[in-house]
């Protein structure tokens, strides 16, 4: 039996292929020589908020836009295989990445694996047992502050061996309430290219 998303997903991807064209001859590098780190919230489409069609520029998405190990390795790869040379590092208010700690995901998880309830204050877990330990042992970026943030990742990005020194790295968080991004002055001056 196949869920109602499947089935959703399937028939815009019949309408999206119905209307491809010549979508087919878009190079692999992107054609505006960009990348983008930003958050995998579903409120943020980079494609909208940064004026992009397809094939323009690399967007990396994960929880938080955090510089992890896994999200530098794509940049790196964005640049030395597909040649962008500026990258932009874009953090969002309201992020749910501020709304627990480490400590929390992981008693979460070693309690129970479903989804966790939130109140506006404390997650918890609606029912227990059936968890893992594991969740102690990763490290899961959460947020302070958005502006802090951006600034860490900027610097970890700016500091990383693999990453030449003149591409610039620019910072912002964007708003979900008014679609605006907002710079950070201190990550972007950070990032600057030597």
């Amino acid at each position: 039996m196949t869920s109602k998303i499947v089935n959703e997903v399937m028939d815009a991807n019949a309408k999206y292929v119905a209307g491809f064209g010549g979508k087919s001859g878009l190079a692999m590098p992107p054609a505006r020589r960009f990348a983008i780190l930003t958050c995998m919230d579903a409120r943020l489409d980079p494609a909208k908020y940064a004026g992009l069609a397809e094939g323009d520029a690399h967007v990396v998405r994960n929880a938080g836009g955090r510089a992890s190990d896994d999200a530098i390795r794509s940049l790196v790869i964005s640049h030395k295989l597909l040649g962008t040379n500026e990258w932009f590092v874009i953090h969002h208010t309201d992020c749910g990445m501020e709304l627990f700690c480490d400590e929390v995901m992981a008693e979460l998880l070693d309690d129970n694996l479903n989804t966790a309830a939130f109140d506006g204050k404390n997650w918890s877990n609606p029912q227990h047992g059936g968890g893992c330990a594991a969740g102690h042992f990763i490290k899961w970026h959460t947020i302070k502050s958005q502006e802090e943030s951006v600034l860490q990742d900027v610097l970890r990005i700016r500091q990383h061996p693999l990453v030449p020194r003149d591409i610039p790295i620019y910072g912002y968080v964007y708003d979900v309430k008014s679609g605006r991004l907002n710079e950070v002055a201190k990550a972007t001056q950070a990032g600057r290219a030597a």
